[in-house]
């Protein structure tokens, strides 16, 4: 399952907190429709950290009646190993074919703790595992030694790395690099919407995808290219979304502008993000609202 294209949703909430089903739903209808290659549940971007156990579990038991099938992976990311645990238990009982694991953490943790703790989940887990390599949430920065010895447990199935250099060549060493650190049955994914081109082009198996998110057919077009060696097309359309990735950039990250567009889609609410986050001002909606038009991101 870890190839193609792996869309990563908003979880959008209602003002009072809880989770909005029907919007939630309107917004998988579209990733179903677009046939995307896998779903990627509770990322960062669907609010993991933000929510109970019991909101996860529905959360993932919602997508899974949606996704039909469409493979669904799960983060099951959490401070304790023993938190991690339950949440795998029941994101395999809603039906994850896959689980998303990062090394959270409140104490840093060391490389041998993060070992450990992904040793023991592949260890109790019958369905395959994504590392989450996301220094920017986490504050943990994975070695690729330790990425080799990780890759090398039982049911690792692909390492979700944190974007490619700038530059082609050194982006194309970058994943050679970490390629020659684990087994081939474990694939590469790129995330960081704005090196999607680069790191697909260097030869990345997957796009872990915010984008595709919310705007399938336009992630899925880029995804395809690259699935047909098309790199000159794949640089094309990645670059032509530059606008986008500068109002990723210019609001600390992607999920406050997915937010927002998803409200101006009508999917959501205008409020639709997790306390304390808050929403955009409508000033700065509008100014989304023309980038959507203007790449007619769909």
């Amino acid at each position: 399952m870890f190839k193609g294209l792996s869309a990563f949703p908003l979880t959008p909430f209602t003002p009072d907190g809880d989770i909005d089903e029907a919007a939630f739903l309107r917004i998988l209808e579209r990733l179903v429709s677009a046939e995307v290659d896998s779903l990627g549940v509770l990322g960062s971007t669907g609010s993991y950290a933000y929510l109970t156990r019991e909101q996860r579990k529905r959360v993932a038991t919602l997508a899974k009646a949606q996704a039909g099938a469409i493979p669904m992976m799960v983060s099951v990311g959490a401070i304790s190993t023993r938190q991690v645990l339950d949440l795998a238990d029941d994101a395999q009982h809603a039906g994850a074919d896959g689980l998303l694991l990062p090394a959270m953490s409140y104490q840093t943790l060391t490389e041998d703790e993060v070992y450990e703790l992904f040793d023991t989940v592949s260890r109790h887990v019958s369905v395959p595992v994504c590392v989450y390599d996301n220094p920017g949430t986490t504050h943990f920065t994975f070695s690729d030694e330790l990425h080799g010895r990780i890759a090398a447990l039982p049911r690792i199935g692909s390492i979700k790395i944190p974007g490619v250099p700038a530059d082609p060549a050194a982006a194309s060493a970058r994943v050679q690099q970490l390629r020659k650190k684990i087994p081939a049955s474990v694939t590469i994914g790129v995330s960081g919407d704005a090196f999607a081109g680069l790191g697909l082009n260097a030869g990345c198996d997957v796009w872990y995808s915010v984008c595709g998110g919310l705007f399938p057919h336009t992630a899925k077009a880029i995804a395809e290219a690259a699935a047909r060696g098309d790199n000159a097309q794949v640089t094309v359309l990645t670059e032509r979304l530059a606008p986008l990735w500068a109002l990723f950039r210019r609001h600390g990250g992607s999920i406050r502008v997915m937010a927002a567009a998803a409200g101006i889609l009508g999917l959501t609410g205008p409020a639709c993000l997790p306390r304390p986050l808050k929403p955009l001002s409508a000033a700065y909606c509008a100014e989304i609202a023309t980038v959507v038009e203007a790449l007619g991101l769909r």
